[in-house]
């Protein structure tokens, strides 16, 4: 070997251990990062240990409105008979349900429809035609003792469809809060209760969300007896219904 050339090779093999040696270096580097990485994802990817369960809350309380929906219908040969004979009607309606204290607001229409009614006879052929008008108000009574009165009235007056009833209460927020403290109440007791038959215990609420009936009226022993053919109405209690879905965390 030329001994001129020696250092040239030291030299070479130098670069080339140091080439290999950064390679190394980056490659471990890049190894640990990528597992740390994977660690973090692993981490992130793990489900939460919680209970969910759902309370429910109801309270129950007497209506203080009433709301009506009632009307006329006619049936007239002649468009312009019926629709003035039901706009007598509905003017002596309304007039005698504001004599009885129900106010304008509490007065709107609720529905109305003119109907062209044609029958077909034994030939096949179309009958003369009758026109039907309907034409029906919606009213809220907030004096219920007065209802059963108003209802009578309101049959003098021409009314000849009563179509519904119904009962509720106008400002249901603090029952609906009664509600709702009962339903978190109950789902603490149920979570408490699923946590203890599996070893564990129940931490801090991790997420909750609320469903919110609007109210079913139930039938009571309370009865108005109605005048006028209008029958016995009972206006019966009024469930606030809340539930609540809430999920805890789980403690060891």
């Amino acid at each position: 070997m030329n001994f001129k050339t020696q250092p040239l090779i030291i030299a070479l093999v130098c670069a080339m251990l140091v080439l290999l040696g950064g390679g190394v270096a980056v490659g471990l580097a890049t190894f640990g990062l990528s597992t740390a990485q994977a660690d973090t994802l692993h981490q992130d990817s793990a489900t939460p240990r919680t209970i969910t369960v759902v309370g429910e809350g109801t309270v129950s309380a007497a209506p203080d409105i009433a709301t009506i929906n009632l009307g006329v219908q006619v049936n007239d040969p002649e468009v312009k008979a019926a629709t003035d004979q039901a706009d007598q009607i509905m003017a002596d309606l309304i007039a005698a349900l504001k004599a009885e204290g129900v106010a304008d607001k509490d007065i709107e229409t609720a529905y109305y429809s003119l109907y062209i009614d044609r029958p077909f006879g034994p030939d096949g052929q179309p009958g003369s035609a009758t026109y039907q008008l309907s034409n029906s108000l919606q009213v809220t009574v907030r004096d219920l003792d007065n209802l059963t009165n108003i209802l009578s009235v309101a049959i003098e007056a021409g009314a000849n469809n009563i179509n519904s009833v119904s009962f509720s209460i106008e400002d249901p927020s603090d029952l609906r809060s009664e509600a709702r403290q009962q339903a978190v109440d109950e789902a603490k007791t149920k979570a408490e209760e699923l946590a203890d038959l599996n070893g564990v215990a129940v931490g801090e609420v991790v997420r909750i969300s609320e469903v919110i009936d609007q109210g079913i009226p139930f039938a009571s022993e309370r009865a108005l007896a109605v005048g006028g053919g209008g029958g016995g109405i009972t206006p019966g209690d009024v469930d606030i219904n809340v539930q609540l879905q809430i999920t805890y965390a789980i403690l060891q």
